[in-house]
């Protein structure tokens, strides 16, 4: 869960809240306090948010123009310190915002103390993670699901005639398209994305302003700030914008949601590739082989995402713990909301990519696919149809198919493999025509409707997918 980008803490240095105390923090309470090991990532968010704040600052007569100037230009070199891995993270100074404040001080003097005038740690860093998970969200998420749409959509163009068995309970069901099967993945994602824009929502609502719990006295202007960092409007009452983590929750609920598509897709891919059903090939690039047995091709990717899933799961079940039984406003609870909120969108990033990759390189089998259907009589609903549109009664009709899949057991047939007399011995309704049905592909070229699996209807969904992308 570590950046790159992000150095050890080391050093020992006096915290700026020490005036109250006669003894130092005993060395393992701070070490087990400190959170600068992991929310070091939210530099560049809060380094914005002080900027922002500063500017707000100078606006309304708190900050002198030089001393806004000398703070920015100040945040400015850090951030590049930073970026540069020249920066000493301190345990000390706890976290983010007190190891950027005291270099801050440490560069620039005075006018550094003056920063942070009418703000709190609390609402502080409630901004940096609603700016860091927005920004998250448009930059890499967002993205990544849009890439691995556009593959399963580009999928199922090319694969929109080819045939193979839909299931239910596991059992062959009714002939479907490789392509209709691609896109039913593509309607779980479009809610997924739909779900996403409507969560980024109530994440992008600014809690700068709001300091401890209380507000501030001093003249603050709200607006200017929330303008400045790009949110939608500031919070709208102090208690509730230091102690909310909703946001994260409902992001947490979301990423949940779209991994249990993600794991329902992994588990019918480890199916396919496997020997017994053999339909599809994920790539070499995509498989890991045995230690011990050469012939092995393992679907890593596929068996990786499944159990990344219970790992994003966990992160919401334990988001909701934390949250449960705090009174208001801040506690120092929510320091653990950082880590199952960072790894889940480092997971999420990742499965998203690492997808979106291998689906675009997939290649199938589908002489196999066919074969497939051919068995398990997955037509028998069609000679239904046949018989009902011919004047027979449906649940007569539900008779007759069963007895002519009881011989086709018996015999090891399937239904277009019978002679016209067998068929025929079963209902008198049945006709010359009745092999147009039987076949797998008049079987998908028959629901020729919205949302069916005939071919010119998966053409023209998909060509409505991409365009909705």
């Amino acid at each position: 869960m570590s950046d790159p980008k992000q150095e050890k803490a080391t050093e020992v240095t006096e915290k700026p809240w020490t005036g109250r105390f006669s003894e130092p923090t005993d060395a393992f309470v701070e070490a087990f306090g400190a959170s600068v090991g992991f929310d070091q990532r939210m530099y560049r968010q809060d380094i914005a948010g002080s900027v922002a704040h500063a500017k707000m600052l100078s606006s309304i007569g708190v900050l002198t123009d030089e001393e806004r100037d000398s703070i920015i230009d100040g945040l400015a070199e850090i951030e590049a310190e930073i970026e540069g891995g020249q920066f000493q993270w301190s345990i000390a100074l706890e976290d983010v915002h007190m190891n950027i404040e005291k270099r801050l001080t440490d560069k620039i003097g005075d006018a550094g103390k003056k920063l942070h005038t009418g703000r709190s740690r609390n609402d502080q860093v409630a901004t940096d993670v609603r700016l860091y998970l927005r920004d998250e969200i448009d930059n890499a998420i967002t993205p990544e699901l849009k890439r691995l749409q556009l593959a399963l959509i580009e999928l199922a163009e090319r694969e929109a005639e080819t045939i193979m068995p839909g299931f239910t309970h596991l059992q062959t069901a009714q002939p479907i398209t490789f392509g209709h099967h691609m896109l039913a993945w593509n309607e779980m994602l479009q809610r997924d994305s739909e779900r996403l824009i409507d969560c980024r929502k109530r994440v992008n609502i600014m809690p700068l302003g709001s300091a401890a719990l209380a507000g501030t006295t001093y003249p603050i202007d709200r607006g200017f700030t929330a303008k400045e960092l790009g949110f939608d409007r500031p919070c709208s009452n102090s208690l509730d914008g230091v102690s909310d983590r909703d946001f994260a929750i409902e992001f947490l609920s979301w990423a949940s949601l779209l991994l249990m598509h993600m794991s329902r897709f992994s588990e019918e891919l480890i199916l396919w590739s496997s020997s017994q059903f053999d339909w599809v090939d994920l790539g070499d690039s995509f498989c890991t082989g045995s230690s011990i047995m050469p012939q092995k091709k393992n679907p890593d990717v596929p068996e990786l995402v499944r159990g990344k899933t219970g790992r994003v799961f966990g992160s919401l079940s334990s988001m909701l713990m934390i949250m449960k039984g705090q009174p208001l406003a801040y506690n120092k609870d929510n320091q653990e909301d950082k880590e199952p909120l960072f790894d889940t969108i480092d997971t999420v990033r990742g499965c998203l990519k690492v997808y979106a990759d291998m689906m675009a390189q997939i290649t199938l089998k589908p002489d196999n696919m066919r074969e497939a259907a051919l068995r398990g009589f997955s037509t028998a609903t069609d000679l239904a149809d046949y018989l009902v549109r011919n004047g027979v009664p449906f649940r007569d009709a539900h008779e007759v198919v069963g007895k002519a899949v009881a011989l086709g057991v018996k015999t090891n047939r399937d239904l277009s493999e019978m002679d016209l007399d067998e068929l025929k011995a079963f209902s008198d309704a049945i006709g010359d025509d009745v092999f147009e049905v039987l076949t797998l592909e008049g079987s998908v070229a028959a629901r020729d409707h919205l949302g069916g699996t005939a071919p010119r209807q998966v053409k023209a969904a998909a060509t409505l997918a991409k365009a909705s992308l």
